[in-house]
Order: C-alpha cells, then structure tokens, then sequence
C-alpha cells in the first residue's frame, strides 16, 4: 500500500517493533492487574499501553459473553424443568411446544459457549485476526435451532388439532406458562444487554429470540384460560401460533446473523469514525473508511490525505494521533490501518497503482 501508514498495521498478536513513549496523559484510567499484564504480554509486545487497554477490553469482553451465556443456560434449563413437569401432569401441547422451545433456546448456548471460548485464543500465522469470527458461526447455529424448533412446534400443533386430546390441571399449567415468560424475558434483557455492549451479533440475536420465547408463553397462558373457559381447541391453535412466532425471529435472526457474515456495519460507527478522524489536527481530508466486525472485535481500514510537504515523521505522528483518538471514540475497536496519504497539487499519489483498482 502506498503511501505513509500509521505503525498500528500488524494484525493483533503480532509483536511491533517500535516502542513508543507511554508517558502522554489518557482520559481514562490505565490501571492493569499484574495477572492481566502478564496475560497481555503473552498475546501480544505491547508498542503503546493504548493498545494494551484494547486488548484488555476484548479480553474482559469475552468473559462476559461467556459468563453471560453460562447464566443463561442455567436459567432456561430450571424453566424448561419445571414446564416438563407440568407437560406431564397437564399433557397441555402448548405447553409442550413451549418447553421444548426453551430448551432449545438452552441448547444455543452451547455454541455460543464453544464461540467466546474459542475466541479468546490468541492469533496465529494462519488466522492473523484471531478466532472471532467462530461467533459468526455460531449465529449460524442459532438460526439451525430455531428453525427446527419452529418446525417441531408446527408438527405438535396440527397433530393436537387433527387428534384432539383433554389437558388438566389448567391452573398450574397457567402458573407455568407465566414462569416461562418471566424467565424468558430475564434471560432476554440480559443477552440483549450484554450482546451489544460488547458487540456480539451472535448474542443479541440470541436474546431476541429468547424475548419471542417470552411472547410464546403468554400465548399459552391465555390458551390454558380459554380452555377453561371450554374452548379445548384453543390449546392446539396457540401450539400453531408458537410456531408462527417461532418463525417470525427466525426471520429477523437470520437478517441479523447474515448481515454479520457479510461484513455489515451500521453507518452509525463509519460516521463516528469519520467524525473522529475529521477533527484531528493535520488531517486534510478523510477519503476512506472501510470496517469490519471479527467477532464483537472491530478493525478499521482509513485513508486520510495530509499536507504533501510533510516529513515522514511528521505524517507519522498524526496517523498515530488519529489511531489514538479513535480507540477513545469508538467502542469495541481492536485495531485500524491508518493510511496518510498526501496532498500535492496536480499529482495523483496512486496513479501508479490506479489501474489495479478500476472499481475504486
């Protein structure tokens, strides 16, 4: 690549063979555990304590994902339980579609599990940019369960329907089915929250999903007071709009999970990162602004056009600056390229490259 770049171009985990000065003052507290340093120090020689403190981020991210996905489990897998028991005293379908529903939700915990483990493993000469983008994957196996679920719940439905059959114990499937919305919607706000405070797709989309869980057994509440109410065909017909429901997050979770694998991200972080770039001392013009999720890790690629009279040096130390400032404004930044390129009248500085790149 032509032209002057920042030093901060090595893939993650990869040593640099500058130091910097680490005296310079932050806006935030730098503050390191000895057993974290230590840590650190194995991924990665640190060129700036900047760099530190991103990697201190992805790594703290991880844990909580992983430690987000764990107390999930627990919490769907003590629902799903106490519905299963229900299911037998009662032989409700709904609610069996229900509990089977949130056991599967229970189950994609496990990928995601196998995900952050994996993605917490350092880079290697194979994978320069670590083993994120497994929580990519993941979605994928999100989006497996679900539909089988949903096809599972349909089945269960249109069998009740064509072969009818009496459910008991109404009341207690009622308190059931209220025990698997509170559960849902708990396990919901969670991975919700958690998912987008580090970034992961794969999570977020998971707590949606555990939301329409939430939806799905209020509808079996209702179907258990229509029931006692002697409409017994109700409990069949909310079997089917389990599935219906089902099938609408499946939808919207494959949108989310395909977005991710194509490398989507929300105009909302370019514009950020062009405003951080945009206001640095030095930078002439921001030309490009390319970024790409690897698991809840961002990497940036920018183009900033500088003075054409300026030293190497000099060039150099307002792409540092830039890099700098954009790990304060972005969150979940990893790492950037910052490319300077310089401004001279008449002179195109990647016309000798230029015909390689006639879509540009």
């Amino acid at each position: 690549m032509a032209g002057l770049e920042n030093d901060h171009n090595d893939p993650p985990g990869h040593p640099h063979p500058l130091a910097h000065d680490h005296s310079h003052d932050h806006s935030h507290d730098h503050t390191h555990k000895s057993g974290m340093a230590r840590l650190l120090r194995s991924l990665v020689v640190p060129h700036s304590h900047d760099v530190a403190d991103s990697l201190d981020q992805e790594l703290e991210a991880s844990r909580e994902g992983v430690r987000a996905v764990a107390i999930c489990l627990v919490i769907l897998l003590l629902t799903s339980a106490l519905q299963a028991l229900v299911v037998v005293a009662s032989g409700s379908i709904a609610l069996l579609g229900d509990t089977l529903h949130n056991g599967a939700d229970a189950l994609t915990a496990v990928p995601l599990w196998l995900a952050f483990r994996l993605g917490r493993r350092p880079p290697t000469r194979r994978f320069t940019y670590g083993f994120g983008k497994t929580e990519d994957l993941a979605g994928v196996a999100v989006v497996a369960i679900i539909a089988l679920s949903a096809a599972f719940a349909a089945y269960e439905a249109v069998d009740r329907l064509l072969h009818p059959a009496k459910v008991t114990h109404l009341p207690i499937v009622m308190i059931a089915a209220l025990v698997g919305a509170v559960g849902n919607e708990v396990v919901a706000q969670y991975r919700i929250r958690v998912g987008r405070r580090i970034g992961s797709a794969a999570l977020e989309a998971d707590g949606l999903h555990a939301r329409t869980d939430g939806i799905t057994s209020l509808l079996v509440l209702f179907g258990a007071i229509a029931v006692a109410c002697g409409l017994h065909w109700a409990d069949p017909v909310v079997g089917l709009l389990i599935a219906v429901a089902i099938l609408s997050v499946l939808v919207r979770t494959i949108r989310s999970v395909g977005q991710r694998l194509l490398d989507a991200v929300d105009p909302v972080v370019i514009d950020r990162i062009t405003q951080s770039l945009g206001s640095q001392h030095g930078v002439d013009t921001v030309t490009e602004v390319r970024a790409r999720w690897v698991g809840h890790r961002l990497f940036a690629q920018v183009r900033l056009s500088v003075a054409g009279d300026l030293t190497v040096t000099e060039g150099h130390e307002i792409a540092e600056a830039a890099y700098h400032q954009l790990l304060h404004d972005v969150p979940n930044l990893s790492d950037a390229i910052v490319h300077i390129d310089p401004v001279v009248h008449g002179v195109d500085p990647h016309a000798p490259t230029a015909h390689h790149h006639l879509t540009r």
